[in-house]
């Protein structure tokens, strides 16, 4: 008798990731697809439908034995009405996407928090099965952070728990996406390395990145794993100051919730962990009580940009106790 599956999406502002899935097999097919920001309501349901139903041919799977369609969205949805309240990056407010789509697929439609289903995916698919208390945040273009409490996923009273790039972490800081001045990841993301180089670049200091920033490309993680790796003093100070932050940020959240466990992720993470997490781990130890440090774990996640599509599996679990 052939395997259930679930079909699992990471939809970004650039791309949509479509993967067939379930807890045995892992991952047996995968499907992308660029996400178009001129899009209508109408075209972008179609274009999620178009790829549900090539990532299952792929397969090869029977329709029969595909149970539900999981979304991850990069905003603020809530779960329960399957409804994206904002998805900056999408151009979606008051969308919803659970009800649209379920009018085009064979398939319940389940969306969550892209971050909240990545530490749904690293809670139950690649750290210590007795860890109960996990931060997992990532570093990229903005910090996102998802929260496990007690065993069980914290969505919060709004259902945006998590948001730890918008900890305030310097008053009148530089102005962030939300709109705040400030914010955690205005100080300490890729980006704000990268606008932090940038600005001293044009002020006369030099870099390897010099020749990027006056053609006005876009500095990306590799490119500052590559100026780290060749001993660029400017780079790497930047790299240096973000992780002192990022140590502190994870320090006071720890005293907070008394974590048994930190996983940290996101693109910048990839290209640079080697460098970034033992000082960040180094930042975290300077400010962090005894009693909170004692045996904390703080890792880098090897599920990568997969956990999210791992994280379905127990989405659908939750909501349509189907285990698969």
């Amino acid at each position: 008798m052939p395997n259930d599956y679930i079909v699992s999406i990471d939809i970004g502002g650039t791309k949509q990731l479509a993967c067939v899935i379930n807890s045995s097999d892992g991952i047996i097919a995968r499907a992308k697809q660029p996400t178009d920001p001129q899009s209508t309501e109408r075209d972008y349901i179609k274009s999620i439908a178009k790829i549900i139903k090539n990532v299952i041919k792929s397969a090869g799977v029977g329709k029969e034995n595909i149970k539900a369609v999981c979304l991850g969205i990069a905003g603020s949805v809530n779960p329960y009405k399957g409804t994206i309240y904002l998805a900056p990056n999408l151009g979606l407010k008051n969308f919803n996407i659970k009800k649209l789509l379920e009018n085009e697929i064979d398939y319940p439609v389940l969306l969550e928090n892209d971050v909240n289903l990545a530490v749904l995916g690293i809670k139950n698919f690649e750290v210590d099965k007795s860890s109960k208390n996990l931060l997992s945040i990532f570093i990229g273009t903005g910090i996102g952070g998802g929260l496990v409490l007690n065993g069980k996923l914290y969505r919060g009273s709004n259902f945006v728990a998590g948001e730890i790039g918008h900890m305030l972490v310097k008053k009148d800081g530089p102005v962030c996406g939300c709109g705040k001045r400030g914010c955690f990841e205005t100080i300490a993301s890729r980006s704000a390395i990268t606008n932090k180089i940038i600005s001293d670049v044009k002020n006369g200091k030099e870099s390897s990145l010099a020749k990027m920033i006056e053609a006005g490309e876009i500095i990306k993680s590799k490119s500052l794993a590559k100026a780290v790796k060749d001993d660029d003093e400017l780079v790497t100070g930047h790299v240096m100051d973000a992780c002192e932050v990022i140590g502190g940020v994870l320090a006071s959240v720890t005293n907070l919730l008394n974590l048994d466990t930190i996983v940290i992720g996101g693109g910048l993470v990839e290209a640079l962990g080697y460098f970034m997490v033992p000082q960040i781990k180094e930042a975290l130890q300077m400010h962090v009580l005894d009693e909170s440090l004692m045996g904390l774990e703080i890792t880098e996640t090897k599920l990568g940009d997969d956990a999210a599509i791992y994280g379905g599996i127990k989405l659908v679990e939750e909501f349509l106790g189907e285990s698969v």
